[in-house]
């Protein structure tokens, strides 16, 4: 008997759009990662990119638990001595919300050909509109 591997024609994407107005963003970015990765799928394989395009909009009014706006922080280096900065959540949130969520769905997916193959089929808006109408995108909820 041999493994089943899915032909590259037999994939059919999708495209979802997912509302994250008041939905915990953990939470949110898992259920991101597995429509990307399509590890729903029946023909899943772990080295095919199988994932449908997923458009999340609202982004601006995703929720978090804890103290997490204070205390979390993300971190940068410039590649010189000195070089750090760091911003806490909250800042980043006001600032540039859309990349609060692809911070965390980046952090869920693979580190390589594959993962930036995938990463690039997210589609993040901080409010409700989006220019990808012409996809019909399925209301995804859960």
């Amino acid at each position: 008997m041999k493994t089943y591997t899915p032909k590259r024609d037999e994939v059919e994407k999708k495209w979802w759009l997912i509302d994250a107005e008041g939905k915990i963003l953990g939470r949110l970015a898992t259920e991101v990662t597995t429509l990307l990765r399509g590890k729903k799928k029946p023909q899943f394989a772990h080295h095919m990119d199988v994932g449908d395009f997923v458009v999340v909009i609202n982004a601006d009014k995703v929720k978090l638990t804890g103290k997490k706006l204070e205390q979390k922080k993300y971190y940068s280096h410039s590649g010189y001595p000195g070089g750090i900065k760091e911003k806490t959540l909250k800042e980043l949130l006001e600032k540039n919300p859309e990349e609060v969520i692809k911070k965390a769905v980046w952090g869920m997916i693979p580190k390589n050909k594959l993962g930036r193959a995938v990463y690039k089929k997210l589609k993040v808006y901080a409010g409700p509109d989006h220019p990808h109408q012409a996809q019909t995108p399925e209301e995804y909820s859960f």
